[in-house]
């Protein structure tokens, strides 16, 4: 099993840093899918850059975010500081190609096995886990 953890602040913190940390995972486990990865790189940057466009907080908004991959299964639990989100994670279809928004939630869950959202000791903590596909041997 691989794993990282990153802490990061935003502002100034951009996504670049998740970007770095998951290069660094899959120079570890170069044996992940490519899709693999394009899936669950995509689905964990949606996230993260919704925290940071979105996320509601009076100052910087704290961020720690653990990565971890085995031989069937990558998982990104965010935790980050932001105000609680009004969001909705029932599984929902994308919205119409005009639509102005609302396309985050619904590319992630169409992205990744599991995803998950609660509020604990005054954090929001995110959780998506992305099952490998079986490599032929």
């Amino acid at each position: 099993m691989s794993e990282r953890t990153i802490v990061f602040h935003t502002p100034p913190d951009e996504v670049d840093v998740v970007h770095v940390a998951l290069a660094s995972l899959w120079a570890q486990d170069a044996d992940v899918d490519a899709m693999d990865r394009m899936m669950f790189e995509t689905a964990l940057i949606e996230l993260v850059s919704n925290v940071i466009e979105h996320g509601d907080s009076q100052t910087t908004i704290n961020c720690t975010l653990d990565l971890a991959v085995d031989e069937s299964t990558m998982k990104a639990v965010l935790v980050d500081t932001a105000s609680p989100p009004r969001i909705d994670l029932s599984p929902r279809e994308m919205p119409d190609e005009f639509a102005e928004s609302g396309r985050g939630l619904a590319f992630i869950q169409a992205l990744v096995d599991d995803f998950d959202y609660r509020r604990a000791g005054g954090s929001n903590i995110w959780t998506l886990n992305k099952r490998r596909a079986l490599l032929s041997l």
